[in-house]
């Protein structure tokens, strides 16, 4: 029934630098309406989990965590020290992946993903 992913969507304190951070940081680029199609790749996929509440993978306080799939995460983390956006958590390496968090302008933490 399901095909995929439509979207996703949320609401920001100030729309005019959280979009700023998402393309400097991210490099996503997004159009005059604050948005962007991303096209999955190849061999690209979008996970859907659930956590408890009490599940301290990302903070209780935060409802959704977004997680963003990267080609390379050693050059995305040079990047991130380029710009001077911390690292929340060192790079983590398990049979799922590699992973690191940054926290994005609202103090929403963001999963990079190399798989």
């Amino acid at each position: 029934m399901i095909k995929g992913f439509g979207g996703i969507f949320w609401r920001t304190k100030n729309l005019e630098a959280t979009k700023k951070w998402y393309s400097e940081v991210l490099k996503i680029d997004l159009e005059n309406w604050n948005g962007t199609m991303i096209k999955p790749e190849s061999r690209n996929e979008t996970i859907f989990s659930f956590f408890t509440e009490d599940d301290s993978y990302f903070p209780t306080e935060q409802q959704v965590m977004l997680n963003f799939q990267v080609h390379n995460l050693d050059e995305t983390i040079h990047h991130l020290e380029q710009i001077g956006v911390p690292l929340e958590k060192d790079k983590e390496v398990s049979e799922y992946g590699k992973f690191t968090w940054i926290k994005d302008p609202d103090g929403r933490l963001v999963e990079l993903w190399e798989k």
